[in-house]
């Protein structure tokens, strides 16, 4: 007798779920048996207004599998868009089991050419977008908890290796994406006395906004094994939204065509305590000595 699908009988949102990685997010979890809330406001990748609706075009498919899937376009970085997500999966299917954060768009500017407007836009999808969804879905898991339905829930955020590296020409995109990490072990500590696990991964696949920022890594092969396909990263993201990733919280996995790589983050290096105040020159000379005993950095994305 076979096992059941992974996440039979769970209900998952997966914001910015349209097209690209959030597609293949919410086609991998259908087809675990999950009941999925598929959520895209069908926007440019620039984050203007588009005419379509992919999210419901997205729903549509899961259905025609033999799936369950609802739609779902409200702005997800607005308090009224992430509390109707999260009604909408309440109201649709009576629970909440997961959430995969992913929706994002691009403003690619060199810093001196970076507008304020273009940093607060950014800002907005990714951290805004991740803080809002996040927020609504943890108060109604509380108060399950609370009333003594203690929930089993996930969440999945996504980072990125700028945020967590650094990307030439994408100062806002990397900040963004990296107050995720720091939002995802704030809510992983805070949630898990609730049953809620939190996790981020940074994954490399091909996307609307990757094909063009990295055109000629994220091409497809003409044959063999494509490393690109964003569907390649949706097993991780199925894996930690299910049951089956009890005790595995805070998180950060890399992610990348056949390769899952645990992240470890910052971390004490070489240190020495005076025990008194420094002066400038003192300090500056112990640094060099402290630097010269650490770890060089990562390379920065698209160094020079």
């Amino acid at each position: 007798m076979s096992a059941p699908p992974l996440c039979h009988g769970r209900v998952v949102i997966v914001t910015g779920a349209g097209r690209g990685l959030g597609r293949a997010h919410a086609l991998a979890y259908a087809a675990e048996g999950a009941r999925l809330v598929v959520n895209d406001l069908g926007v440019g990748l620039d984050g203007t207004p588009a005419e379509d609706s992919p999210a419901a075009r997205v729903a549509e498919e899961i259905r025609a599998a033999g799936g369950e899937a609802v739609a779902h376009g409200g702005d997800i970085a607005t308090t009224e868009g992430a509390a109707s997500l999260v009604r909408t999966a309440l109201e649709t299917y009576g629970r909440l089991d997961t959430l995969v954060n992913n929706a994002g768009f691009l403003r690619d500017r060199m810093l001196v050419n970076l507008d304020e407007d273009d940093w607060d836009a950014v800002m907005r999808v990714h951290l805004k977008g991740h803080f809002l969804p996040l927020r609504h879905a943890a108060a109604h898991w509380r108060a399950e908890a609370r009333a003594g339905r203690a929930p089993d829930a996930r969440v999945v955020n996504t980072s990125s290796g700028a945020g967590l590296l650094g990307s030439v020409g994408q100062g806002n995109y990397s900040a963004a994406k990296a107050g995720i990490v720091g939002l995802t072990l704030v809510a992983a500590a805070e949630m898990e006395r609730y049953g809620v696990q939190v996790n981020a991964i940074a994954p490399a696949a091909r996307t609307r906004m990757t094909e063009r920022a990295f055109a000629d890594a994220m091409a497809a092969p003409g044959s063999g094994f494509d490393a690109m396909d964003p569907g390649n990263v949706s097993p991780l993201v199925v894996w930690l939204g299910s049951a089956a990733s009890a005790g595995v919280t805070g998180r950060v996995f890399e992610t990348e065509g056949g390769r899952i790589t645990v992240m470890e983050g910052w971390r004490p290096g070489p240190s020495v305590d005076k025990g008194a105040r420094w002066t400038p020159a003192e300090a500056g000379e112990t640094a060099r000595a402290l630097l010269s005993r650490a770890e060089a950095p990562g390379a920065v994305y698209g160094a020079r």
